[in-house]
């Protein structure tokens, strides 16, 4: 009884994280993400450590989830990770106001997004 399993969308060296509706625009957090794309886990962590913008900390940590999934879930060795993908969505705009001069007032948008991150295990090349 019950639903059948449905099949895995990532590969089988590959693990994800995903964090919704994170307080901050898609462009800003697009930047952050930009930054450890393509980069192996440890330095990406590094650079999210030291990395002056405020939406950092929230990369960092859905990165750790993504690392902790790789290992625990799908039995992946956490040195050889590489963040494969990082991509941002959109999610809610809040629509605010705020009052200006002569009885009128200007809109105010909140926007919020979502970040994935995907790392995959890659195997070093003996040379």
């Amino acid at each position: 009884m019950g639903k059948e399993k449905r099949e895995r969308a990532l590969k089988d060296n590959e693990a994800r994280a995903v964090t919704r509706t994170i307080r901050v625009s898609p462009q800003k957090l697009n930047l952050v993400a930009a930054l450890i794309r393509g980069k192996k886990v440890q330095t990406a962590l590094a650079d999210l450590e030291f990395s002056r913008k405020r939406i950092a900390a929230t990369v960092r940590k859905t990165l750790q989830s993504a690392v902790a999934n790789a290992e625990n879930n799908h039995d992946l060795d956490v040195d050889s990770l590489v963040v494969a993908e990082a991509y941002v969505g959109k999610s809610i705009v809040m629509k605010r106001f705020h009052v200006r001069g002569r009885g009128r007032a200007s809109r105010v948008l909140r926007p919020f997004s979502h970040l994935t991150i995907v790392v995959r295990e890659v195997q070093e090349e003996a040379a």
